[in-house]
């Protein structure tokens, strides 16, 4: 009988989970009698309640989820045998028995996929002649068609990252979840900070910097347009007192908030005016507090912003990332992190670049990582030849406090005067 206090492990009504298959993954909420269609199948997650997270789940007739029980047997082809080569195997398409109306017919039946399998194997005519790896590449191949298999898992960071990467990696600017990795790790996340985050991630990079700070601490999100972009937050399944420690703030009025021009009491400019259309009474009381919570959200974003004592920036954008490094390293504290993430290196190095000529900065450092995945298995551990091609570029960097009695070109490290003078000594005696 579960414990009470394990809860958190088990998949409850209304929780975002992530549904696995291979290596195709989706992100979806349990909502009770919703249909979902998952890799060209349907079914009900409503059996997945109570269950714990992880575990893989049968497809039954009707979309009913079953949990898959372990079974104790051996590979299909551990008792068959096995050739020397190939070379004799000729792919006519005559060497299955089986038709397409057969598998069918199997399948209405209720035969699971582990004996369609089987099935598939005695009336191959060509199986035991395959070598024993070619027999273990045919039943990897079979098993991905005909299990009905799936698997809820909790969702993280890891976990959402690869889903995006893989699925649609042009709405988080193609960031790989090593990369993720190492921006959470050069910004040093963790509990009770305040970070500064600019991304246009669909909500990845903010949701997994709220994962680590674990609900403790200050997030503010600067974004630009109309309004902040958080679908990747939601797939997270944050606790109500996450959402608590985020904050919001435009990115249009940091300059205004850098000159103290910024007033978090004006009113919509276009409240009073006259519209041609007038809106329901109700509509417009809905308005009015939506405009309300706005206010108060954009004053309280800016407390946090005038003390300019952040303890760290995190930059992925579309964008480019320049000004919106220039303008936002203002709020951060001396000595503490930043890191800036962009698909192209140029303009990280032209961020470089104007760093070492503005100062205030130290230990900056742009980086590439590489990441290439191996099959690990007896006799044939190799690089899986498909690969990512790059995970993009970082920078990160220091933030000091500068002397502001100097002027910043005075700051520059000169060359020590022993070197100038044995230089000079030289020149002399060159000439």
């Amino acid at each position: 009988m579960a414990d009470n206090g394990d809860e958190e492990y088990r998949i409850q009504q209304g929780d975002y989970v992530v549904l696995k298959r291979g290596d195709i993954f989706k992100a979806v909420q349990i909502v009770p009698k919703k249909k979902i269609i998952f890799e060209k199948q349907w079914f009900f997650l409503d059996n997945a309640v109570g269950n714990l997270y992880s575990t893989t789940f049968e497809i039954s007739s009707g979309g009913i989820l079953q949990p898959q029980k372990l079974k104790e047997t051996g590979n299909p082809s551990d008792l068959k045998e096995a050739g020397t080569d190939n070379r004799n195997i000729v792919d006519d398409g005559k060497s299955q028995k089986l038709t397409r109306d057969d598998i069918e017919t199997l399948k209405e039946q209720g035969l699971k996929g582990q004996e369609i399998i089987q099935q598939l194997i005695e009336n191959s005519s060509t199986f035991r002649d395959k070598t024993e790896y070619a027999q273990d590449k045919y039943i990897k191949k079979k098993k991905k068609k005909y299990e009905n298999t799936v698997t809820i898992l909790k969702p993280s960071c890891r976990i959402l990252a690869m889903m995006y990467h893989g699925r649609e990696p042009g709405k988080i600017c193609h960031l790989r979840y090593d990369t993720l990795a190492q921006m959470l790790t050069l910004a040093n996340i963790h509990a009770h900070s305040k970070v500064l985050v600019f991304e246009t991630c669909a909500g990845l990079v903010l949701g997994s910097i709220m994962e680590r700070m674990g609900g403790y601490g200050s997030v503010i999100q600067m974004y630009p347009g109309g309004g902040p972009v958080r679908a990747g937050v939601e797939s997270f399944g944050f606790p109500a007192h996450f959402h608590d420690t985020l904050h919001e703030f435009p990115i249009c009025h940091v300059n205004a908030l850098l000159a103290g021009e910024l007033d978090t009491t004006a009113k919509d400019p276009t409240a009073g005016k006259d519209r041609l259309f007038q809106q329901p009474l109700q509509d417009a009381q809905e308005r009015k507090v939506k405009l309300e919570e706005k206010r108060k959200k954009l004053a309280a974003a800016a407390a946090l912003l005038e003390g300019r004592n952040a303890d760290g920036l995190v930059i992925a954008s579309r964008f480019h990332p320049c000004p919106v490094l220039m303008t936002l390293l203002k709020f951060l504290a001396p000595s503490r992190p930043f890191v800036v993430y962009s698909q192209y290196k140029e303009t990280l190095i032209e961020c470089y670049t104007k760093l070492k000529e503005q100062g205030g900065t130290v230990n900056l450092r742009l980086s590439d990582t590489w990441l290439r995945h191996y099959q690990v298995l007896p006799n044939r551990t190799h690089p899986v030849l498909l690969m990512s091609g790059g995970g993009g570029y970082l920078l990160s960097g220091t933030t000091v406090a500068m002397d502001q009695s100097k002027p910043a070109a005075s700051q520059r490290s000169e060359e020590p005067a022993p070197k100038r003078q044995k230089l000079s000594v030289c020149e002399e005696q060159v000439n």
